[in-house]
């Protein structure tokens, strides 16, 4: 488990000596308040789970979402899942068709127009299916059907990836509004107060000026923070075609990592990934394909049976008859040879498929372990050092000891600290959830008890 960091801040830059863009206002205005005589004593902004996070919510918005929640309304209604779906649905035609047989011809031959000499034929022909044609082409439409439902498994898991981070990324959203909201506040605090000092002449007009930036930046931030929240609802109700200003926020606890996986434990399940599946059933629908080319070298008879009458005669004649093509010209072999090198083909492709998958699961691994390794050092050593350094800048500047500048170095170095600590937070989340994709599972977190 980790805690979450407020937003950064920006504030501006005055000489003598230029500041970089992404000095947080909120730290800004806590030094002022701690060098401002009213807010000497304010209390320190407090880590708020965005779960609790509901009072900024409109009326008439729905509280809060969960990601069992957005799973279930994306698996119910995601467009190209259900697209997906229908493919599978319509690789059922495809099986039915497959098992049926030729129809029957009828043909009816009138011979001379001569009503006394006239001969009328009539004939029914039927096409018999030799080599197991039929069988073949069931056996191809089995595989087809196995392939389209192989890519809704796979639709799935995409799906899932972009919930995940979506869900994800609205969290982060949230923790920014919660904390740049409390951030303008104290920043609108500690202007009031510098103004007054500085009408008072215990400051000079420089520290108003820079509190008033800090002021400005923070009403920006918090602009650009809410702004940011609206596109991560749309980004993730469009999952599933509705409204992110229906949305509300979302409910989850984005502080906490998963252990990742062991390498032996993503490798002995490689091959039940989604893109696996994929690639073997496309190695049976070539297989499958090669045998319907092989079947086609054996001709098929066509049987005929009819009745002939001639006028002149005075009686019906009864005649059976069959042909069969003479694969003098054309013997299929082409066919054949292409389905052959579609089998080669496939089969390299499956292999391939399986080095790729092993480079993305092992770039991924490494993502997560390093992001964990990197929140735990963040957390443990390096932004209680900057939170050390920032404290005692401030106290030595409420003393006269240290300048404002010297307080604003210190945020700069607490500032970064507390970014990377989010970005990695972040980087974890999507390093898992691309682990998830490549598995089609959330069964993997499960297994390490996370």
């Amino acid at each position: 488990m980790t805690t979450p960091l407020p937003s950064p801040m920006r504030a501006g830059t005055h000489p003598p000596r230029p500041l970089g863009p992404a000095w947080p206002a909120w730290l800004l205005g806590a030094a002022l308040a701690s060098a401002l005589g009213p807010l000497a004593h304010a209390e320190p902004i407090p880590v708020q789970d965005p779960a609790t996070a509901t009072a900024t919510l409109p009326a008439g918005v729905t509280p809060s979402i969960t990601l069992a929640a957005a799973w279930d309304k994306a698996l119910a209604a995601n467009p190209g899942l259900q697209a997906a779906r229908f493919g599978a649905a319509a690789a059922d035609g495809l099986v039915m068709q497959s098992q049926a047989r030729p129809n029957p011809e009828v043909s009816l031959n009138v011979e001379d127009t001569r009503p006394e000499t006239r001969t009328n034929t009539v004939q029914i022909s039927q096409l018999i299916e030799l080599g197991g044609k039929r069988e073949a082409r069931m056996q191809l439409a089995d595989s087809e059907k196995a392939a389209a439902q192989a890519s809704v498994v796979a639709t799935q898991a995409a799906l899932r990836y972009q919930v995940l981070v979506n869900f994800n990324e609205l969290l982060l959203a949230q923790q920014r509004v919660d904390f740049a909201t409390k951030t303008h506040a104290l920043a609108t605090q500690a202007l009031d107060a510098a103004n007054k000092r500085v009408q008072a002449g215990k400051v000079p007009p420089l520290e108003a000026s820079r509190a008033q930036v800090a002021q400005a930046n923070a009403a920006l931030e918090l602009a650009q923070a809410r702004s940011l929240t609206g596109v991560a609802q749309q980004n993730l109700a469009s999952l599933w075609g509705g409204r992110g200003a229906e949305l509300g926020l979302a409910s989850g606890d984005f502080s906490a990592t998963a252990q990742a996986p062991t390498a032996e434990q993503l490798d002995q399940r490689l091959d039940d990934a989604p893109a696996m599946l994929l690639a073997r059933r496309a190695l049976e629908q070539s297989h499958a394909a090669s045998a319907v080319e092989r079947a086609k070298r054996v001709q098929d008879p066509t049987l005929s049976l009819g009745v002939k009458r001639a006028r002149d005669v005075g009686r019906n004649q009864v005649f059976v008859g069959v042909s069969i093509p003479l694969p003098l010209f054309d013997s299929n072999a082409g066919n054949q040879l292409q389905a052959l090198r579609k089998v080669d083909q496939a089969e390299q492709q499956l292999q391939d498929q399986r080095l790729q998958l092993q480079a993305q699961v092992f770039a991924a691994r490494q993502q997560w372990l390093s992001s964990n390794q990197q929140v735990a050092l963040l957390q443990s050593q390096v932004i209680p050092t900057a939170q050390s350094a920032y404290d005692l800048a401030v106290r030595g500047f409420s003393l006269g000891k240290f300048s404002f500048l010297d307080v604003l170095d210190a945020q700069r170095s607490l500032f970064d600290s507390q970014r990377q600590l989010l970005d990695q937070l972040m980087a974890s989340h999507r390093a898992r959830a691309e682990i998830e994709r490549i598995f089609g599972t959330p069964a993997l977190a499960a297994a390490t008890g996370t």
